[in-house]
């Protein structure tokens, strides 16, 4: 009988599979109900009693060779599982991965920032849901001021002092409300005019607006200003700056840069003249001043504002504002190239 155990511990010694079918079979035929190791223990009591110590001894030695034999092999084969099935042969070559894009507001926005950040412009945000104060009022446009008919808004109904900002001016006021002279910051951010769709106009656009406040501001300051930024946003080094009227801002002046007339493009674009309006402009109105707390015989001010698509639109060569909001994966697929 021992000799017959000696054979099955040296069967056991010697099993391998990589097969869990295989290694189940195994498990059955000596751990099973009707196994190999139930029959050894219940030919156990008919030992004799001199014997049966040294036989207890042998068949323990089988049963524990056959449960070491059995984890060995499921913990490998578990191993194996773990590192094959999710990730496969981490040697192949991997899937293509495409490579997304920024969207083109986001990449002038991010142009425009970086441009006044170098001459130290830090960068104010605010609310996109403003009350009246902060969007008119305290711009120099009271309560039944004509002026707000230049803007037409999107009043939230519940609240009539509650609306949809419709410049990121209001940022500007929030921000000379909660810090002291000098400032210098620019505000990018989305606004909303109640204003019908077309490939020039669209009800949701994006703007930067930018401010300067501080001792002996003067309108040369703002010149130089503006001047340093188109040349590095557009390559172009001729502005004019032409009389306009704002509420905010006095005196208050409209930037044309000087595009060319190189190509048909230019002639059509610039409608002959060679000139294209980029932003609005102006010195701080001292009301304005007044009505943030600043001292308006102390301190002076310049400020100016643009539509991000209109910038974007000139870049691009883009046609119809529109594009910028439909979400077109051929149109946005353009960008992928640029940072």
């Amino acid at each position: 009988m021992t000799e017959r155990i000696a054979q099955y511990i040296a069967e056991v010694q010697a099993f391998q599979t990589t097969d869990k079918s295989e290694l189940e079979a195994f498990r059955i035929k000596f751990s099973g109900k009707k196994g190999i190791l139930n029959e050894f223990f219940a030919a156990f009591k008919e030992v004799p009693n001199h014997q049966k110590k040294e036989f207890g001894q042998v068949i323990n030695s089988l049963k524990v060779v056959v449960e070491e034999k059995i984890k060995m092999i499921q913990d490998f084969l578990e191993s194996r599982e773990d590192s094959n099935p999710i990730y496969g042969d981490l040697s192949r070559p991997g899937e293509p991965i495409k490579i997304g894009s920024r969207h083109p507001i986001s990449l002038v926005k991010n142009q425009i920032t970086d441009i006044f950040a170098s001459i130290g412009f830090n960068v104010s945000e605010g609310p996109e849901i403003e009350d009246d104060w902060h969007n008119f009022t305290a711009l120099n446009l009271p309560e039944y001021h004509p002026a707000r008919d230049m803007q037409d808004t999107f009043f939230i109904q519940t609240d009539p002092d509650v609306l949809l900002r419709t410049h990121t001016s209001s940022v500007q006021v929030r921000y000379m409300e909660e810090n002291k002279p000098p400032i210098r910051t620019i505000s990018p951010g989305r606004v909303f005019r109640n204003e019908a769709v077309s490939s020039r106009s669209h009800c949701i656009f994006h703007q930067v607006e930018g401010l300067y406040i501080d001792k002996d501001v003067s309108f040369a300051d703002l010149k130089q200003t503006l001047l340093y930024f188109t040349k590095e946003m557009f390559g172009k080094s001729k502005i004019r700056l032409r009389p306009s009227y704002f509420p905010f801002t006095e005196p208050s002046a409209e930037v044309d840069i000087y595009w060319g007339l190189k190509t048909e493009t230019d002639y059509r674009i610039t409608k002959g003249t060679g000139w294209l309006e980029i932003m609005g402009c102006g010195m701080v109105d001292p009301n304005v001043l007044t009505n943030c707390g600043i001292n308006a015989e102390e301190y002076t001010g310049f400020a100016f504002g643009m539509g991000i698509e209109r910038i974007a639109m000139l870049l691009y060569q883009i046609s119809d504002i529109r594009m910028f909001y439909e979400n077109d994966v051929r149109f946005l697929e353009q960008f992928k190239s640029s940072i």
